[in-house]
């Protein structure tokens, strides 16, 4: 399943699943945009990507949530390789809150911001250009709280499960040559993990059928399956890579 050349661009792409994403679609053979709020980091990463891959590598600064750096990233990527191949919405946002009614509007906005605003502005521009240029694929990133939302990440649930719904709208709208789809989380031992009590990743372990949490690397083979043609027919799905949540 090669890459070979292509353009992918992953948001969120400096840490954890992102980083993993990026590093596998150099590895296929793929140039890649990593973009993220942090620019340190991406130019610590597109290093590593050109040392280790040989590939080129564009390291962005991009708040996805914020509309006009959406547009900017776009421009920019155009101008540096003039197509786009494959997209990865993976920036997430879901921070802690003491109780639902001490979340503040900002904090609501934040997270749909993130995680539903973003992706439908960048998929509706790099989209519409990839149906253009004959063909492409879009993957969102979402999570198991999408369809099984629990009261401490409500905002991020409904930003998800929005997701989840854009994927099937986008397919519709740039089939029949742009393919997009879904790949649903469920708990993934990223660098964030770090911070999970004890009692919590015990309790996460407890989870699904495979009694753990996902290690980084593995969302590596789903996500090289959509972004290639071994995925040719798939489009409009949501494929749920949680261990096998009860």
């Amino acid at each position: 399943m090669s890459l070979r050349d292509k353009v992918v661009v992953v948001t969120g792409g400096s840490r954890g699943l992102g980083k993993e994403m990026v590093l596998a679609f150099a590895a296929a053979g793929a140039d890649v945009v990593i973009a993220s709020r942090k620019l340190d980091s991406c130019v610590a990463l597109a290093d590593e990507v050109r040392g280790t891959h040989g590939r080129r590598a564009l390291p962005v600064a991009c708040n996805v949530s914020d509309w006009a750096q959406c547009d900017a990233l776009v421009e920019t990527v155009y101008a540096e390789f003039g197509r786009v191949d494959v997209l990865v919405n993976n920036a997430g946002l879901s921070p802690l809150y003491p109780s639902l009614d001490q979340v503040s509007e900002a904090l609501f906005d934040k997270v749909i911001g993130v995680n539903l605003k973003g992706p439908f502005r960048l998929s509706s521009l790099i989209g519409t250009r990839m149906a253009a240029d004959g063909g492409g694929s879009i993957i969102n990133i979402s999570s198991i709280e999408a369809v099984r939302p629990g009261p401490f990440a409500l905002p991020y649930a409904a930003a998800k499960a929005g997701l989840n719904t854009l994927t099937a709208g986008l397919a519709q709208s740039f089939g029949p040559t742009v393919r997009v789809n879904t790949i649903q989380c469920g708990a993934f031992a990223t660098d964030i993990s770090k911070a999970w009590p004890d009692e919590m990743r015990t309790h996460l372990d407890t989870l699904n059928a495979q009694q753990r949490v996902g290690l980084p690397h593995e969302i590596v083979g789903a996500a090289i399956f959509f972004a290639t043609d071994a995925a040719a027919f798939c489009t409009g799905a949501t494929l749920a890579l949680d261990g096998g949540w009860r």
